[in-house]
């Protein structure tokens, strides 16, 4: 499947729990991969218990010592970097991002490499990929964790994982009354409306009208239909006679 050969490594993470919760993140959009290069924290309790539930990511990361070796298999690698960087380099947006990946990975693996929680990727890290890419944020507040952005990241890889699947076209059972039971329902409310004096004969004006537009936009189904018919019985059958 694609999505297995999509990796997300993560460099000099400081805080297990940020591992845990990068592994919740991943996991909730399909992606298993997880690298780590040169953690300075263990894999421990604190990072299985905020993974909730996504203890196989973290049970299957591999550890490595070098950027070089997470990727060294990778035909794409896109880190992540903030704009303002003397090193000029190919951007890509978050969506451009995802898409990229996913068409790269049906080739083979492809890395989303994320850096230190203080201080991100280092230049000669980030030289090492491909692209950059840069998280559009408040930039009044900019402030994303780690986790946080491997799940925006992670769901724009699933989304353009999931536009590039066959488009099942979703079968519709929905069974709408006919033209003869729609005129029998507006003769029936048209008598109702008499019937508790909302209309009069001779004046009927353009409510019936209003009302035919009114039902033909909202195209009741068949069993509402027999709803508001239902109602109307109802109501004729309380009128004084």
């Amino acid at each position: 499947m694609i999505l297995d050969d999509i990796r997300v490594v993560l460099v000099n993470t400081s805080h297990s729990g940020n591992i845990g919760s990068a592994a919740r993140a991943m996991k909730t959009m399909g992606l298993s991969k997880l690298y780590l290069v040169d953690p300075a924290c263990e894999i421990d309790s604190h990072a299985s218990a905020l993974s909730a539930g996504a203890s196989d990511v973290l049970g299957n990361a591999v550890i490595v010592e070098k950027l070089e070796d997470a990727i060294a298999d990778c035909a794409l690698t896109i880190g992540t970097s903030a704009r303002s960087r003397t090193l000029s380099w190919p951007m890509v947006e978050p969506r451009e991002c995802g898409e990229k990946l996913v068409a790269e990975a049906e080739n083979g693996p492809v890395a989303l490499v994320f850096g230190r929680e203080n201080s991100g990727l280092t230049n000669e890290e980030l030289q090492l990929c491909n692209y950059h890419v840069c998280i559009p944020a408040n930039p009044e507040y900019s402030s994303l964790n780690l986790a946080m952005a491997v799940q925006t990241l992670s769901y724009e890889t699933r989304m353009a994982f999931l536009n590039k699947q066959p488009k099942q076209e979703a079968q519709d059972d929905t069974v709408y009354p006919n033209s003869k039971q729609t005129e029998l329902f507006y003769d029936h409310l048209e008598e109702t409306l008499y019937n508790t004096g909302f209309i009069i004969k001779q004046h009927p004006g353009i409510v019936m009208t209003k009302l035919r537009r009114l039902f033909n936009r909202a195209r009741p189904e068949e069993a509402e239909m027999n709803i508001l018919r239902g109602i109307l019985t109802s109501i004729n059958k309380s009128i004084p006679k």
